[in-house]
């Protein structure tokens, strides 16, 4: 007892027992609340385009340093395997289907910025929690999530009306009829067959009017101008929203201002880049929540001269390899600032790769890895499973991999509870909070069951079976690749969601994740003793998540994606809508 005594009176260990106990403890709640927010999400990334995820050939150093101080997730999911819905499902913590942000047709995603569709304004986004919980909340990059309703200006859809104090970017989403030299990529199946029709209307008008001037035909000249009527009326229909997608679709913004219409894709990286680190800078004495929603990697893979022809992999690795180095940038802002402690940052992609984008022998799309199918295939876990990387140094334990079911909507609940806010209560929030998983208080997801759509349509269910770790998943629709056995739709260009294109399958196909995570080898009767009973138990879980769906507004319905003049926003006095102010300045 005197040595113990002795010890505690001793000038050096009675600070050290000070220091020790006024140590917060690594699971102490009240140092992990209210920390920044930097969100990085890739757009079209394919799980297998990530170093850290297995690939050895696409250089991506800040992205795997992300991954080595923080927390790799290798079975993270998107709700949806395109790009309007699975952003609508991140932003609200819910299933697309719930907010009408997902398809009955062959239109699923917004494809004008003159729609009426978009994110419903009654949808409540994290980053409304956090404006309301005193953060600066800035959106750089894409949106696609809609624009206006009813007026030019009305912005019910934009990211100021959703809980942003600040958006610099794309209100729509890149494509490649935004680059004068690249093919045209919007609707390129459905234009060829307006310019058919257009040509066909037009010689059945010609050879009517050729035939009246020789005699040949007998048609009263009155006919023949409703016919040319009809056809220019015919031309002009189409192609004053076709004709000019690159003025229309592709423009930039900052708040409800156009800076750049249409955009000049040379500096739009760099400006990009430039907007990122000067909100943090702009915000680094207070709460701010970054969400810097890349372009990269969708076509036409706008990549600066610094890195073409510098990695392995054509154009598209180029271009995967730049946006690390932009996450590096970024990075380093934040160490500038002396906010690594207190920022959480994450990584992940909106969907996986887009394998059937093609130019000729050039492969434009990523790489799923070992997971079969890619972007627009809700069942398969190629088009829906994608990084998923957590950091925060003193909370997070670096190096740690997980490999249990987790969602992008479990961003929602997750960023809201840390902020210190509360997910709303009058509606269902499909997300659940990750931050006892991360940290390792857990060690099980608190998903059961999750549900993947194509559209509307349910494709395949995912059964997390705690008790015994096994992830079964049952594909009730599958697409028909083509050429068969392809592994993708090469003919179509997408897979399509229902109709012919797809397989309905009674039994349901069954794999266990956990053994097959390729899903190569579908179980049966004969070869799982417990297939009847995994299915019965899944069939259940549809009904029960079947009777928490409501019906509301179809967000991307065909009178709300088709482009409409009156909202079409213009930088100028529509139809002449043309500016460049970034170049002014």
């Amino acid at each position: 007892a005197s040595f113990l005594l002795l010890c505690f009176r001793s000038p050096l260990v009675t600070p050290l027992i000070f220091g020790l106990l006024l140590q917060a403890p690594f699971t102490q709640p009240s140092t992990i609340t209210r920390p920044n927010f930097v969100l990085f999400l890739a757009d079209d990334l394919g799980i297998g385009d990530v170093g850290c995820y297995g690939n050895d050939t696409i250089r991506t150093p800040n992205i795997d340093r992300l991954a080595k101080e923080g927390v790799k997730l290798t079975q993270h999911i998107a709700a949806a395997p395109l790009c309007t819905p699975s952003r609508a499902a991140f932003l609200t913590g819910r299933y697309p289907l719930r907010s009408g942000m997902d398809a009955v047709n062959d239109y699923r995603v917004i494809f004008w910025n003159a729609g009426s569709g978009g994110l419903p304004p009654n949808e409540t986004t994290f980053a409304k929690i956090l404006q309301q919980q005193g953060y600066s909340t800035g959106l750089i990059g894409k949106w696609h999530l809609g624009v206006n309703c009813e007026s030019r200006n009305d912005h019910c859809h934009h990211p100021l009306k959703h809980g942003f104090d600040y958006f610099y970017g794309m209100p729509f989403t890149l494509i490649s009829d935004c680059q004068p030299t690249e093919t045209p990529e919007m609707d390129r199946a459905f234009r060829r067959k307006l310019w058919l029709y257009t040509q066909v209307i037009g010689l059945i008008t010609l050879t009517a009017v050729l035939g009246r001037l020789t005699g040949l035909i007998s048609v009263h000249w009155k006919t023949l101008t409703c016919l040319a009527g009809f056809s220019l009326l015919f031309f002009i229909s189409w192609f004053s929203s076709y004709g000019f997608v690159q003025y229309w679709n592709c423009i930039m913004m900052r708040n409800h201002g156009i800076t750049e219409q249409p955009m000049v894709t040379d500096r739009t990286t760099s400006l990009i880049l430039r907007e990122s680190i000067s909100f943090i800078e702009r915000n680094k004495h207070k709460p701010f929540l970054l969400f810097l929603s890349f372009l990269h990697s969708h076509t036409p893979l706008l990549t600066t001269e610094k890195f073409l022809g510098k990695s392995r992999h054509g154009l598209y690795g180029d271009n995967v390899e730049e946006m690390d180095w932009m996450v590096g940038q970024v990075l380093d802002a934040i160490d500038k600032e002396d906010l690594k402690d207190t920022t959480l940052v994450y990584f992940a992609s909106d969907h996986g790769g887009w394998l059937e984008r093609q130019e000729g022998k050039r492969q434009l799309g990523g790489w799923n890895g070992i997971y079969k199918g890619g972007k627009a295939m809700g069942g398969w876990e190629g088009g829906i499973r994608v990084p998923g990387i957590f950091r925060w140094p003193g909370v997070l334990p670096a190096g740690t991999i997980i490999e249990e079911p987790t969602s992008l909507m479990d961003i929602y609940p997750t960023v809201v509870h840390l902020a210190g806010g509360a997910v709303p209560q009058d509606r269902v929030i499909d997300g659940r909070d990750l931050l006892p998983l991360l940290r390792g208080a857990v060690a099980r997801s608190e998903h059961e069951f999750l549900f993947h759509y194509c559209g509307v349509h349910l494709h395949a269910v995912r059964w997390h079976q705690k008790d015994t770790g096994a992830v079964w998943k049952a594909h009730y629709v599958t697409p028909i690749f083509s050429p068969p056995g392809a592994g993708a739709c090469y003919d179509r260009g997408f897979c399509p969601c229902f109709g012919e294109g797809v397989t309905h399958h009674e039994p349901p196909l069954l794999f266990e994740l956990s053994q097959d995570p390729s899903e190569a080898r579908p179980l049966s009767v004969d070869t799982e003793p417990l297939f009847d009973t995994v299915i019965r138990r899944i069939g259940r879980a549809i009904e029960e998540h079947r009777r928490t769906l409501t019906p509301v507004p179809e967000q991307l319905s065909v009178s709300n994606v088709v482009w409409k003049p009156w909202l079409q926003p213009c930088c100028g006095t529509f139809p002449f809508c043309w500016c460049d102010k970034e170049g002014d300045n």
